[in-house]
């Protein structure tokens, strides 16, 4: 299994698209984090658990799961880092690869330690992105597919059939 856990602050900072929408609302930001990332899952069947520090949103911790995406908030006095940490020795088995995707370079450094491996904020932006591309050219594909007869007609049979589809006959 390969489980990937990403520092949901850290890649709002780094990624353009949500830079201007945290400058706006920083809920804007997650939300649509949250959606690339349920694209991101639903495509590549890695389990993905997004971080976020109490540092924008104080209160107690909370776990939920939304997509199939689990979001994670940290206790007040405890940073996504800690937490990140945490979860990666948790999830470390010899079944399970686990990636934490962000571009804090004392992060990464920590969890190499931990023996996770690193995705930078470029890394998974730029998978994103070809997973999107990748679903957007499947669906073109999907609608220029014409749907065929399971059986085999002559041309003047299908006419006839179409004339009385439309009810011109």
């Amino acid at each position: 299994m390969i489980v990937v856990v990403v520092d949901g602050y850290n890649i709002i900072g780094a990624w353009e698209e949500l830079q201007k929408l945290k400058e706006h609302d920083i809920g804007q930001a997650r939300d649509r984090l949250i959606e690339l990332l349920a694209e991101y899952q639903a495509y590549s069947g890695y389990r993905v658990i997004i971080v976020f520090d109490a540092y924008y949103v104080r209160g107690i911790a909370n776990k939920t799961n939304l997509y199939n995406i689990e979001i994670i908030f940290t206790k007040e006095k405890e940073t996504a880092d800690e937490c990140i940490e945490k979860l990666v020795k948790e999830l470390m088995n010899i079944q399970t690869q686990v990636y934490v995707a962000t571009s804090d370079y004392a992060e990464q450094r920590t969890i190499f330690g931990s023996g996770a491996l690193r995705k930078s904020a470029r890394e998974l932006l730029i998978e994103s992105q070809n997973i999107e591309r990748e679903i957007e050219e499947t669906i073109e594909t999907h609608h220029k597919k014409q749907a065929s007869s399971k059986i085999k007609l002559n041309r003047d049979v299908l006419e006839k059939f179409e004339r009385w589809r439309r009810g011109e006959m």
